[in-house]
């Protein structure tokens, strides 16, 4: 690992050694609101995942990184980063990253590529989907999504209400790394063009992609 990979390292483990890991969704999501954050998004602690980490990385990260293609990294610091977050009791271990080819532009200029993901312990909905019609609700109402899949019967899915950080995994991708990753086909753009493919990362298997960790 390069020295310039560590100091980022080190950087953002100090800034968000204090994160706050006690996530309450109605109050998370008017903190979102307050603050203008992608409080409508139904992965709203996701999203509030991001927003502390914003506030505590400002002084050592550029915010948002570089626009590499059509993507535009969540940080830039030695390097470019992503952030993403993943519920740690899910059927799933597999956690969908960036897009490939904007993500082996970022690595073959800088030499690698960061991810910081965080683990959570997430609670869901009660059966009469109490947050989720409260969130609903704030929005102003259903989403066209929402009253589009309602006409087609669809079954939408349990809403998380609270979150408990559990851990922050700090990931290094390059070159030889990636090619062990999977990947991730997206569907079409609305004008029939397909949308790029994504790197697909699966949790059980980070053996030398992992190189530090933050536990809560």
């Amino acid at each position: 690992m390069t020295s310039a990979f560590s100091k980022d390292i080190a950087n953002a483990k100090a800034a968000l050694a204090s994160l706050p890991c006690d996530w309450e969704g109605k109050k998370s999501v008017l903190a979102l609101k307050e603050a203008n954050y992608n409080w409508r998004q139904m992965e709203w602690w996701a999203f509030f995942f991001e927003y502390l980490c914003r506030e505590r990385l400002a002084n050592t990260f550029q915010m948002p990184g570089e626009r590499i293609g059509s993507v535009t990294f969540d940080l830039k610091g030695c390097v470019n980063w992503d952030m993403k977050a993943k519920a740690i009791k899910s059927d799933s271990h597999k956690c969908i990253l960036n897009d490939r080819s904007s993500t082996d532009a970022s690595i073959k200029t800088h030499g690698a590529h960061g991810v910081m993901i965080a683990l959570c312990d997430v609670e869901y909905n009660d059966v009469n989907r109490t947050f989720q019609t409260w969130h609903s609700e704030l929005k102003g109402g259903p989403s066209a999504y929402e009253t589009e899949r309602r006409t087609r019967t669809a079954v939408s899915r349990y809403r998380k209400t609270h979150a408990v950080l559990t851990e922050i995994l700090f990931l290094r991708l390059d070159k030889h790394s990636v090619r062990r990753m999977g990947e991730m086909k997206q569907g079409r753009n609305s004008n029939g063009k397909q949308r790029p493919l994504k790197y697909m990362l699966d949790l059980e298997d980070v053996d030398g992609l992992l190189v530090d960790r933050l536990s809560f």
